[in-house]
């Protein structure tokens, strides 16, 4: 204990035991010496982490005893009250990160529950329903009375914008596979002549509604809601051609041929609030097998309802797209291309190709390709904020589900035909290179100087974030107690900084929360006592200004 030299507060040292994390990693197992390759870094195994699942559960409660005793430190004028402001800038940057959620040391229960409709009319009919926005402390969606925002921490309602004909308020995600962080929500009512368009930011005050003329659709296409506070319109541009070389998609059995020639699509942002133009863009036709044409239940671009044909089901001009707040990502006939706020093109690798674009804390942008060549492997391209190409990497370059460092965070690719798994910086330079047993890993977390991977065979494993190194490994099927299956595999991760919060699904529907210690990999808690979760379908967990929120379509409930 020591006297701060800026005050007269005392200062308490505390200094954790010394344990196999300080130590370096134990050698590879023979099985994945055997599969790296020359020049390549194999697999280590660390040795069970030193703390017992008892001295995790100790020092939580040491955490915890802390925080709480800064408040009497503060008023005594102790050191004890610095940590307590460490831990509190520690919550601050929690609320502000990617799964983010300010404590998940401890078993969660119920803090509040709201029931009501979550998600548009059309949403729900056509089985899409929970589609939310964040805005900031507020968890937004359509409800049955309007656009309805709830206070996250307390479940209170905020306030309620009501909604006219045929609304359409967005940009909002949905189960998980898309962001939901944004400034302003973009609400469009009305149908033909009378279709308008206003904005909602946290405050819930609606901006006046401005009318949406009838020869901008002519001109542009069909008015969705954008990020950024714009509308969105999209239209295929150019001359059809008049012959499709043979290319054809019929009812029954497979599409045949390539669809050689098509038209582009053009892409144009406005103004939500004045009707300015922003941007405007041309996403270009590519040469694509006639798999990649067919008609299909997409959601189109114009929100009809023609979406299959009878007969011939090669759709040469119907296009579909994802709005997100950091990037739109738009399938069609002929292209697979993401289109940034600023209008930059962002075209996905790979024909036939099927891909996911998606934005980084950095500034930066991924194009994973989710189809495979016809030698098996995959690719992805990193992009950066402007649009230009940083890197083409092997394999399917991904983002952390949850971390506690969005500026600096690692992208790790895997590569299943090679078991690879490798680690990049957001520049596209590449730390290091591993063999793995299984390389079609999940990437969990990012958090302090770990790395955590998942398999659909239920292994977590928490690696070294400089070396790739395995620190330690944990398995679904013998880390609970009584665990009911052995298919577990982790579905959405969350963490507090600390620990790491673990969604855990089996192929029959089961559901299950568990939290590790990041440092060790041990077993914190698990849910199989409390069963916090209920068993709604289409349920979603969502971190909202660091309140863990679970979303349905009939209601939602935060877990603290």
């Amino acid at each position: 204990m020591a006297r701060h030299e800026d005050d007269d507060a005392f200062v308490f040292d505390l200094v954790e035991e010394e344990g196999d994390r300080d130590k370096p990693p134990a050698p590879a197992l023979a099985e994945e010496q055997d599969q790296a390759g020359p020049g390549a870094t194999p697999d280590p195994v660390s040795p069970p982490a030193a703390r017992t699942a008892d001295a995790v559960r100790a020092s939580v409660g040491l955490r915890r005893a802390l925080a709480a005793g800064a408040v009497l430190a503060t008023v005594l004028g102790t050191g004890v009250a610095v940590d307590g402001m460490h831990d509190a800038a520690r919550v601050e940057e929690i609320r502000d990160v990617r799964g983010g959620v300010v404590d998940v040391s401890a078993p969660l229960d119920e803090v509040w529950e709201w029931n009501g409709v979550v998600g548009s009319r059309r949403a729900l009919a056509e089985g899409e329903g929970n589609q939310v926005a964040a805005l900031g402390p507020l968890l937004a969606f359509e409800s049955a009375d309007g656009l309805l925002a709830l206070r996250a921490v307390s479940g209170e309602e905020a306030w309620t914008v009501p909604l006219g004909a045929d609304p359409d308020c967005g940009p909002t995600g949905y189960l998980g596979w898309s962001d939901v962080e944004t400034k302003t929500m973009v609400c469009l009512q009305g149908s033909g002549a009378d279709r308008e368009v206003f904005t909602v930011g946290p405050d819930g005050v609606p901006s006046e509604p401005r009318v949406l003329g009838a020869e901008d659709e002519e001109h542009y296409g069909y008015a969705r809601p954008g990020p950024d506070g714009t509308v969105l319109r999209a239209r295929r541009v150019g001359t059809e051609p008049a012959a499709r070389d043979g290319a054809q998609c019929p009812d029954e059995g497979e599409c045949s041929g390539t669809v050689t020639a098509g038209r582009d699509l053009l892409v144009r942002a406005e103004d939500a609030v004045t009707g300015e133009e922003r941007w405007r863009t041309t996403v270009p036709f590519h040469p694509m097998a006639a798999e990649g044409c067919r008609a299909g239940p997409a959601l189109p671009w114009d929100r009809s309802d023609d979406i299959v044909k009878t007969g011939e089901r090669l759709d040469t001009e119907g296009f579909g797209a994802r709005i997100e707040p950091a990037v739109l990502q738009v399938w069609g006939c002929g292209f697979r291309a993401g289109v940034t706020t600023e209008g930059a093109v962002l075209p996905m690798a790979g024909v036939p190709g099927f891909g996911l674009v998606f934005g980084l804390d950095t500034g930066g942008y991924v194009a994973q390709t989710i189809a495979q060549r016809s030698d098996g492997t995959t690719d992805s391209t990193l992009f950066t904020a402007d649009g230009g190409v940083a890197a083409r990497v092997d394999g399917s370059l991904s983002r952390p589900r949850t971390t506690d460092a969005p500026g600096a965070a690692t992208l790790l690719s895997t590569d299943p035909p090679g078991g690879r798994l490798r680690s990049y910086t957001p520049d596209g330079t590449r730390r290091w290179d591993v063999a793995v047993r299984d390389g079609s890993a999940q990437y969990l977390a990012q958090v302090d100087d770990t790395v955590v991977t998942t398999t659909w065979t239920g292994d977590v494993r928490g690696r070294d974030l400089a070396t790739g190194a395995v620190r330690w490994t944990w398995r679904t099927a013998s880390g609970l107690y009584d665990w009911p299956y052995e298919s577990g595999y982790v579905s959405q991760a969350f963490t507090d900084g600390q620990s790491l919060l673990m969604l855990l699904e089996s192929g029959s529907g089961d559901t299950e929360l568990v939290s590790l210690d990041i440092a060790s990999g041990e077993l914190v808690w698990d849910g199989t006592s409390s069963k916090v979760l209920t068993e709604r379908l289409e349920t979603m967990l969502l971190a909202v200004d660091g309140n863990l929120l679970e979303v349905s379509q009939m209601g939602v409930r935060r877990l603290g």
